[in-house]
């Protein structure tokens, strides 16, 4: 690789880190926003881990239930795979005929077992062009969200209006307005 290359690399790193990060956390606090009894599970969650300690490494690795794994998949080299993530994140065949609500605790037993076993459930990808990055995004994601659980409450702004627009990953089109209160 020439030098040019390894640069143009580390940015496609960076701005591709940065924007499903970003929008991960976005959606998250959206969703938190309009659920408060599962806001105050997670900040609950983050409080008996960490207390009002910054979060650390291991103490993450304590906020999930269980160990799991997404499957396998093998795909020859040189095949390209595009699959319609949203529908299948959507489809009732496989998280029943409530699928479009938002229901977290559908996954407290792990992706396998809400997904009755299927390969269904991708938000970094799988196989061989899983996203590299999918351990970074979710340490750098938790750590935002249990520094924001422990610190505040939020909700929605009457302002916020609900529309979806997919870039290069999904995102509110209008933003996302929030109201913090200090805890």
């Amino acid at each position: 690789m020439t030098i040019e290359e390894v640069i143009s690399e580390c940015k496609l790193f960076y701005l591709a880190g940065q924007e499903t990060t970003s929008s991960l956390l976005v959606w998250t606090l959206i969703m938190l926003s309009k659920y408060p009894d599962w806001q105050a599970r997670a900040r609950e969650a983050v409080l008996h881990v960490f207390g009002k300690q910054n979060p650390n490494f291991d103490g993450l690795s304590l906020l999930k239930t269980k160990d799991m794994e997404l499957g396998n998949l093998s795909l020859p080299a040189g095949v390209d795979v595009t699959m319609p993530i949203l529908l299948f994140h959507k489809d009732g065949d496989i998280w029943g005929n409530d699928a479009k609500e938002f229901k977290p605790g559908r996954l407290s037993e792990g992706v396998a077992k809400a997904t009755k076993g299927q390969i269904s459930f991708y938000p970094f990808g799988c196989g061989p062009r899983i996203c590299i990055g999918q351990n970074f995004a979710m340490l750098e994601a938790k750590i935002v969200l249990s520094l924001l659980l422990q610190n505040f409450s939020f909700e929605l702004s009457p302002v916020y209006a609900h529309a979806p627009v997919l870039k290069l990953s999904l995102n509110p089109k209008l933003g996302a307005p929030l109201i913090l209160q200090k805890l």
